[in-house]
């Protein structure tokens, strides 16, 4: 499948690039792996406003906003620090679309989350993977994005969590071009069972808090289940 073939490249892009970070990096040096690698992997071009690799540090990671408008900053990595990246491969005109929240403490990238120390970093990560779980738990094709909207931005809540998308939207359908996405969000009554692939992206905080948590990952259904690509 062409579309596994290309979020293989993000995955393991994510893989690589948490063997590479070192405090005193910048993000602008974390960018430049990330896309290095993913042409490295047979990625010809990035589908979001010809960006690779969002990247966010410290408490930039409670930021959204849009590829039109992205600038990375020249933050530096610290010897304890959280990174979200965000990573967007084409080839042709098939895409990717991965992120994740990485964990830097005492210089070196946690590889497992259950060794993160920091109780907040921890707390973050671990309800990421928590509403990624949830989600499958209660989508079908015939549930409308609308409704998933509303159910996952209710149980974000519930959590004690917030939604800090610029738009509100918790993902978008996977297509050919940026302009023909549509969108997990309020008014969106198309059945998710009508789009090949959609994402799964929530993008939280705790109230009160610097820090912000991402995980992304490309969903679809088949024969009626839904499948992480």
């Amino acid at each position: 499948m062409e579309y596994k073939n290309v979020q293989k490249i993000a995955k393991e892009t994510i893989k690589y690039i948490k063997g590479e970070i070192k405090p005193g990096m910048t993000l602008k040096e974390v960018r430049s792996l990330c896309e290095d690698k993913m042409r490295e992997l047979g990625a010809d071009s990035f589908w979001y406003y010809d960006i690779g690799a969002f990247v966010f540090s410290g408490d930039e990671t409670t930021v959204s906003v849009s590829g039109k408008e992205y600038i990375i900053s020249d933050r530096v990595i610290a010897a304890d620090d959280i990174v979200t990246i965000d990573l967007s491969p084409q080839v042709g005109d098939t895409w990717g679309d991965y992120a994740r929240t990485i964990i830097v403490e005492n210089g070196k990238a946690v590889q497992s989350d259950d060794d993160i120390k920091n109780s907040e970093w921890r707390g973050g990560v671990e309800m990421e993977k928590r509403l990624h779980k949830r989600m499958t738990e209660i989508v079908s094709p015939l549930m409308t994005f609308e409704e998933l909207y509303y159910r996952m931005n209710e149980f974000i809540m519930a959590e004690g969590y917030i939604n800090m998308d610029f738009l509100g939207n918790l993902g978008h359908s996977i297509v050919r071009r940026k302009e023909d996405r549509i969108y997990i969000e309020k008014g969106n009554k198309a059945k998710l069972g009508d789009v090949s692939f959609f994402t799964f992206e929530p993008h939280i905080s705790v109230g009160g808090s610097k820090y912000g948590y991402k995980m992304e990952n490309i969903y679809y259904f088949d024969k009626g289940e839904i499948k992480e690509l």
